[in-house]
């Protein structure tokens, strides 16, 4: 730390001699405090975009609050920004740009310079426009399409050939590489969870061991990348120092690699193998204690409770890909300029390599934080939301597929610059589609897809009209760049009024809390008040019968109607708001609503009947009618253990023993109808056998039986609706 602090002070007087020591101090030293900025603007919208990678699908799952999420993350983010990232960055950011660095004129060196500062603006641009909305993209595939538009100048200016197109091929074959195979590893993930815990007779019990055997290749994942990703600028720092002979001890060589992980050139070195191999080990041990010992306080059983035990390892993972992300992609910033930098303070010269000051780096990590507290939740609500609905199991398969697809790419041996965002999208999808394709909105991830295909030219026309506009001038910098800034800003404020700011993120941001319930969840809690109601209304038909005075549990069955009524409307604003996504087409649950609470609203009508006069007086009927009520009662209490299975059927991602219990309660509904309109046809007969001499009277009882009748029916065929679900997913 002592080093850090000792290079921060030089490194600080160096921006002074940058300004003191240039041939053109004043305009220079502007040049490089917009320059500044513009980095500032870049890594706040890194921050912003790039957040849900971690923790978009823990949001969505309700693992975490938004709240804890947006401090998590910022503290993870510029942890790994801060304390793991590279020391040293290529000037030409990823080798877009191939660069005689022999023969490099320093006016070669000063348009480039001005170069990457366009390109980080239009990128950053671009990044806030995509934010705006919601939409994940790639700031590394941003910053790429910035400097690919400026090389694209340079290379009519210079009269040279810059870009490496071989590069930009990989980067668009990664479009669809990352995201297909991200989804199918998550994919095969849920269906490994579904088949041995969610499927299981106890799945709790099935869970609390066997979940940790499954964090060990996730943990061993997850401590591989760590080496080969986040912490490479620490092996290359620790071999100059001369703590380690070689980072290649620890780090796969950059080609001509070797599968056997004793060489001395091996893509999988024996001493990171072991090191991976020995975090997991002790993580899932210490996972399997707390887990063993974990109390369910107030904890539903079953499928709820796995979920609260996967909570566990999704917020570990998450934290993880915050930390690795702030190491990784803090460049996409800070890299090109470092470069810019380098110009100024050398005097127009440029290097292969950077050196990068350390309030560089504190600048582009504090910048990271900043945007994950700002705007970060916008992302992370698409990703956590909006694609398909997401559980911490769900979350967790979806987050080791990203993992695991973005290692693989990572290696020397495929090289491929594959986005994190681009990744786990595709594994988010890949889980949803384990619960059928109506599981993912493909609309949304439509919109998603549209905006990677427009990274590139986005960035790199926006960065072409920087970079031709102020043509090298530094006084035309100092022009274009604020107004942009300025613009920017104002198109921020001017739609200020549906934002959340820091103050609001730290203390209380729309959107689902930690364990609250889903949406089925809600739906069955909307069952339990319909079911509440024909409970008031049997008791209000037994009074009746029995010749007492109704009218408390008429007004109690109608009052719980109103509490019925009041889930549903909450139930439509939630989904309508389109804060969750449906695991069906959101008409076909809103219907499914409907019909369930029209078995509360026929309720309430049988108990209105009750209190327009007294039932007819025949002892037999009013017997047959009492029968009749505890039949309908059945069947609407039937009808809620088939709603509760089908919250349970959710929760454990279309489980075959889920499908199975909720078709055998379906069954019983329609079983228990039959049974209804059997007693009504008996009890019917008896009123009109005996109401030759009281016609109203017998009219009336009738009519309660039709409506009761109407319930028993609303009943199965509000169960019938959830066969759909059953047999088609």
């Amino acid at each position: 730390m002592g080093t850090r602090l000792e290079s921060f002070v030089i490194d600080s007087s160096n921006i002074l001699d940058v300004v003191r020591h240039n041939s053109m101090e004043p305009i220079m030293g502007m040049v490089l405090v917009v320059s500044l900025v513009v980095c500032a603007y870049m890594s706040w919208n890194i921050g912003a975009n790039d957040v849900a990678n971690a923790m978009g699908t823990s949001v969505g799952s309700r693992a975490l609050t938004l709240k804890q999420a947006v401090v998590i993350a910022a503290i993870f983010e510029f942890a790994g920004a801060f304390f793991a990232g590279d020391a040293v960055t290529d000037t030409v950011r990823k080798g877009i740009l191939s660069v005689d660095f022999e023969t490099v004129t320093e006016s070669f060196a000063n348009d480039l310079m001005y170069a990457f500062i366009a390109a980080m603006m239009a990128a950053a641009v671009w990044l806030t426009v995509a934010t705006r909305y919601g939409l994940p993209v790639s700031t590394t595939h941003s910053i790429i399409g910035g400097i690919v538009g400026v090389g694209l100048v340079l290379e009519v200016q210079h009269d040279i050939s810059l870009i490496d197109w071989e590069v930009i091929r990989k980067v668009v074959m990664s479009w669809v590489a990352s995201p297909l195979m991200g989804g199918l590893l998550a994919f095969f993930t849920f269906f490994i969870v579904r088949e041995t815990i969610l499927e299981a007779d106890d799945p709790i019990s099935r869970s609390r061991w066997l979940a940790p055997v499954l964090a060990i290749p996730t943990f061993f994942v997850l401590g591989l990348a760590l080496q080969f990703k986040a912490l490479k600028g620490f092996f290359s720092r620790a071999e100059s120092e001369g703590w380690i002979e070689s980072k290649y001890d620890w780090l796969p060589v950059k080609e001509n690699g070797s599968w056997n992980p004793m060489d001395a050139n091996a893509w999988f070195p024996i001493n990171s193998l072991i090191l991976a191999g020995i975090v997991a080990v002790i993580a899932a041990s210490a996972l399997g204690y707390v887990l063993r010992n974990y109390e369910f306080k107030g904890e539903k059983e079953g499928f709820h409770g796995v979920e609260r035990i996967f909570v566990w390892l999704q917020v570990i993972t998450a934290a993880y890909v915050a930390f690795a992300h702030g190491a990784n992609d803090r460049s996409n910033a800070i890299g090109p300029m470092a470069a810019v930098y380098q110009v100024l303070s050398s005097g127009g010269e440029l290097a292969a390599t950077a050196e990068v000051p350390v309030w560089l780096v504190l600048l582009g990590s504090a910048g990271i934080a900043i945007g994950v507290m700002t705007w970060g939740w916008r992302v992370m609500d698409t990703i956590g939301n909006k694609i398909t609905d997401i559980t911490p199991t769900r979350g967790f398969a979806a987050e080791f597929g990203a993992a695991t697809t973005i290692l693989i790419f990572s290696m020397p041996f495929l090289a491929v610059p594959v986005s994190t965002t681009h990744t786990l999208v595709g594994a988010v999808v890949g889980v949803g589609l384990a619960g059928g394709a109506k599981a993912v909105d493909f609309r949304v991830f439509g919109k998603i897809f549209a905006s990677w295909v427009a990274s590139l030219p986005a960035a790199g026309f926006g960065s072409i009209l920087i970079f031709v506009t102020v043509a090298s001038d530094p006084i035309k910098l100092l022009v274009v760049i604020p107004i942009a800034l300025a613009g920017v800003f104002y198109v921020i404020w001017s739609t200020k009024d549906d934002e959340v700011h820091v103050e609001d993120a730290l203390a209380e941001v729309s959107g689902p809390e930690v364990g609250s319930p889903t949406y089925f969840e809600l739906f069955h809690t909307h069952a339990e008040a319909v079911n509440e109601t024909v409970g008031h209304m049997l008791v209000a038909v037994n009074a009746a019968a029995d010749g007492k005075d109704p009218t408390g549990e008429i007004e109690a069955t109608v009052a719980a109607e109103l509490r019925a009524d009041n889930i549903k409307n909450d139930l439509r604003k939630t989904i309508g708001s389109g804060q969750w996504s449906l695991l069906l087409r959101s008409e076909d649950f809103m219907e499914m609503l409907s019909k369930q609470d029209r078995i509360a609203d026929y309720a309430q009508n049988v108990a209105e009947q009750l209190s327009f006069r007294p039932l007819y007086g025949n002892e037999e009927a009013r017997n047959a009618l009492k029968e009749m009520g505890e039949s309908v009662a059945k069947t609407a209490s039937l009808y809620e253990d088939s709603v509760a299975a089908l919250r349970d059927l959710t929760l454990s991602g279309y489980t075959k023993a889920g499908r199975e219990k909720l078709g055998e309660l379906i069954d019983k509904v329609n079983l228990a109808e039959h049974d209804a309109d059997l007693v009504e046809g008996r009890a019917a007969s008896l009123v009109f056998s005996e109401g030759d001499d009281e016609a109203l009277a017998a009219m009336h009882m009738y009519r309660v039986l039709q409506r009761m009748d109407d319930v028993a029916n609303a009943c199965e065929t509000a169960a019938n609706a959830f066969l759909p679900i059953v047999y088609n997913n």
